[in-house]
């Protein structure tokens, strides 16, 4: 931290150390003499200051030490490492052995017995100690690609836009040349009750900058940034930042992993206050370092906090991380926060280079407490996704009218510099490059063509195959929507393809939030089954690689006409209409009974009504151009589907009801990261062959799947009824962190377990009922497919995540059903994932 002048600058750095136990001393005082300028040491006694021409001396100051001033050489970089003395009061006190650092110690520590009292005092210094709240609150969220050096900012590609480029003092985050590439500013009254407790949001105005829909879903980008940059809550005990949860200093845990410093007494205002340093006891741990200032009123409120992060923390591609919050005394001489400041720098790499920024500001203003609020405020519906609620909230009138600070000049420019660029002929054609790489789709202005990872695989039973499609857009019609692929097998010379007709029934797109549209499609083409992926499709090239045969294939004709509706609740249901035409293919074959084996049926044509339910509180979601990638949160999801086959009707051959349900969720353990819980299970009414059956999702490919089992083969077990768990914990370095050698690697522990439990019914198993259609056998005539009677199937694993900060590799071990023929008992299998 520092100052810096523009001329005839004196740049000086160093480390302040004890004199005797030569420990690093963090955020020592540093004051440029003759001047009220300067700065902290950081958590391991670093510094650093640029001095303006005539000053020459530097004075270092610390609790508990004699102060020290240094002379520096006018004009020049140079390195000043200070010793300060303890104050003899205190050497008494202090025993040194053998020139051994002093063991730091909770007990009989006044700042651990400070902070104590802080973490005793948080209920009454919370907002939810009040009856009532009731605050209006602005938002600022700024983004920019950042630390561009002055040859890549002048570049020939760039010269068509060097005014977007903006420039600030080179020592503050984000380097000297920046290019702003995103703003939103958010105002919203917000009002909270405690009994019945709940908080009501209610946005008053949006404005924010507004990419062509074709290349980014900005909705979508300003959820995820909302997810990374969360209000930060000092007195919860776990902070949210970019998708990780950090332990607040004041925390009820945190004297176990911080260390505190008492280094200022401040007395020159009431109440007195106390200056607290805390650093993480080990500096890879999701844990902060920085200060706060605590209130010696009785109260011992947070009045100011800085947070940081140490730069050896186990958080990928995050350089500098600075947040700090500023509270103002309600009447009840209390506290409420009244400003914070989150500022992030990304990169590739931490030593420097380009990279992103992004900032996002809150002020909180007309804060009120105890002050009752109607009960109807609190059902007023939210203005999700909808246009501002009041007139002129997008011009800059109103803005600069309800800003409680302006903004800066860079600023300013932000929107109308966005809305020039994307009127640039080279700007278009550049998002146009980089849709085709990153979402597969082509754009053609009413078509889109895509996706491109489809266009080439191949598998046991088509050999080579050859797909191409595409989907008409909002440039087409706003109500209408159409797509369609063909594919060819050049193995089993046979075309396979896929038409829709879609109608939005809110002249909204049909992929946008909330969906409401009614889809009439037909498709023919093949399945593997039991293989269901997520946020991928099935003939994905990459996915052509399996272990084990890879021949079992069905052929089907889906003729489906289907009603979606979401409501902004993110409560919604789907009813849907199928006719479903099934024919094996390859190794697969629809035998006969025990009295009849030597009989096969060519197809099994079913009819089916569906009605589907699904619950996702506060859930959160970037919509690509094929899916929604969920942006996961605390909050569950819950799914109920129910389907009943119907006999007679449209050629249906069999009558069943098939009842499932699941829930999903995410538990935060704080430092002991966190995990995914996956519960689902399913009942089947009625007499049905195997291919109706519940056909558990296996893996065959070398891709770790978490919804899949990773070690099951292709239809190996089916039900009529069954129960699972998936359970997928992550450290998050937990451990590793401990490890001297392997903490400098940032790799990250997990762990999964995966159980099912279920079986059949005598009348749908073919060892009981000798009219159930019989199960598939392979060449040496052992059957493949079986039942879950005897025990549930087990798997589970143990992996290593974090690798080259995207890889996750997992030794995967199978438990139960190890004399079933194919199979795998141990396998390696990896994921990537892009995560902080």
């Amino acid at each position: 931290m520092g100052f810096s002048a523009v001329a005839q600058q004196t740049t000086v750095s160093g480390i302040v150390t004890d004199a005797k136990t030569k420990e690093t001393l963090p955020y020592v005082s540093f004051q440029i003499v003759g001047t009220t300028k300067g700065g902290r040491t950081d958590a391991d006694g670093h510094y650093n200051i640029t001095l303006n021409a005539g000053s020459t001396q530097l004075k270092f100051s610390y609790v508990g030490y004699t102060s020290q001033t240094k002379t520096v050489k006018s004009g020049q970089s140079q390195t000043v490492n200070v010793q300060l003395q303890p104050e003899a009061m205190l050497m008494d006190e202090v025993v040194i052995s053998a020139g051994k650092k002093p063991k730091y110690r909770n007990k009989e520590n006044p700042a651990v017995a400070l902070i104590r009292k802080v973490i005793e005092n948080k209920p009454k210094n919370r907002m939810e100690n009040y009856d009532y709240v009731s605050y209006q609150k602005y938002e600022l969220m700024a983004f920019s690609l950042s630390n561009l050096s002055d040859k890549f900012k002048n570049n020939r590609i760039f010269r068509n836009y060097q005014f977007l480029f903006q420039e600030q003092d080179s020592t503050k985050i984000g380097g000297k040349n920046f290019l702003p590439v995103y703003q939103e500013e958010k105002l919203s009254d917000n009002y909270y009750r405690k009994n019945p407790e709940k908080l009501k949001t209610i946005e008053v105005a949006n404005k924010r900058v507004n990419f062509d829909a074709r290349f980014i879903d900005t909705k979508g980008m300003s959820v995820y940034f909302d997810r990374m940059y969360q209000d930060i809550n000092i007195y919860d005990n776990n902070i949210s930042v970019v998708s990780n949860q950090l332990l607040s200093p004041i925390a009820d845990a945190a004297p176990s992993f911080y260390k505190f410093f008492i280094t200022d007494t401040i007395k020159t205002q009431q109440p007195y206050l106390v200056e607290l340093a805390f650093t993480p006891r080990n500096n890879t741990d999701l844990l902060f370092e920085g200060r706060l200032y605590v209130t010696l009123d009785g109260n011992y409120a947070v009045q100011n906090a800085f947070l940081s992060v140490n730069k050896h923390i186990n958080l990928n591609f995050v350089r500098a991380l600075e947040a700090k919050l500023d509270f103002e005394k309600n009447p009840d001489s209390r506290y409420h926060l009244s400003k914070s400041n989150l500022l992030i720098d990304f990169g590739l790499s931490k030593n420097g280079g380009k990279g992103f920024t992004g900032e996002r500001t809150v002020n909180f203003k007309d804060y009120k407490i105890n002050q009752p609020i109607s009960d109807s405020l609190f059902n007023v519906k939210p203005s999700i996704n909808e246009p501002a609620v009041i007139p002129n909230a997008e011009s800059e009138e109103f803005w600069a009218k309800n800003r409680p600070e302006p903004l800066t000049a860079a600023g300013m420019k932000v929107y109308t510099n966005i809305d020039t660029l994307q009127k640039i002929p080279s700007f278009t054609r550049t998002m146009d490059i980089i849709t085709l790489v990153g979402a597969g789709f082509k754009d053609f202005g009413p078509f889109e063509m895509g996706p491109v990872n489809t266009f080439y695989s191949f598998n046991g039973v088509e050999g080579f195959r050859l797909r191409l499609g595409g989907r008409t857009t909002t440039a087409l019609s706003k109500r209408y929507y159409f797509e369609t692929y063909g594919a060819y097998g050049f193995k089993d010379e046979k075309f396979k393809f896929f038409l829709s007709g879609t109608y939005s029934l809110n002249n909204k797109s049909i992929y946008a939030f909330p969906q409401n549209y009614i889809r009439a499609s037909f498709q023919r083409d093949t399945k593997i089954p039991g293989q269901e992926l997520q946020f991928v499709q099935e003939d994905n090239f990459l996915l052509s690689f399996k272990r084990g045969e890879n021949n079992m294939l069905l052929y089907n004709d889906f003729y489906r006409i289907d009603y979606m509706r979401e409501f902004e609740n993110h409560f919604s249901y789907s009813i849907g209409l199928r006719k479903w035409q099934q024919t094996p293919a390859g190794t697969i074959y629809f035998g006969g009974s025990s009295l009849n084996p030597l009989d096969r049926i060519n197809q099994i044509s079913t009819s089916e009504v569906t009605l589907s339910l699904r619950y996702a509180p506060h859930e959160k979601f970037y919509q690509g151009k094929l899916y929604r990638t969920p942006i996961i949160d605390k909050y569950p999801t819950f799914n109920l589907r129910y389907t009943a086959g119907l006999k007679d009707v449209l050629g249906g051959e069999y009558n069943y009801h098939n009842f499932m349900g699941s829930i999903d969720k995410r538990f935060y353990l704080s430092q002991l990261g966190y995990t995914d819980v996956t519960l689902e299970g399913a009942y089947i009414i009625g007499k049905v062959p195997f291919p109706l059956l519940a056909i558990h999702r296996a893996n065959q490919t070398y891709a770790y799947q978490l919804n899949s089992y990773n070690l099951m083969n292709f239809l190996e077990f089916v039900s009529d009824r069954y129960a699972s768990v998936m359970v997928d914990h992550n450290f998050n370095g937990f451990f590793f962190n401990k490890i001297p050698l392997l903490k400098k690697l940032k790799l990250r522990e997990c762990f999964s377990v995966k159980a099912l439990y279920g079986g059949l019914r005598a009348e749908n198993d073919p060892s009981v009922s000798s009219t159930a259609m019989q199960f598939v056998k392979n060449e040496e005539g052992q059957t493949i497919t079986h039942s879950l009677n005897n025990e549930p199937y087990i798997e589970g694993s143990v992996g290593v995540g974090n690798i080259f900060k995207v890889l996750r590799v997992d030794a995967v071990k199978r438990f139960t059903y190890l004399d079933n023929p194919g199979i795998s008992e141990w396998g390696i299998r990896a994921r990537v994932k892009f995560d902080f």
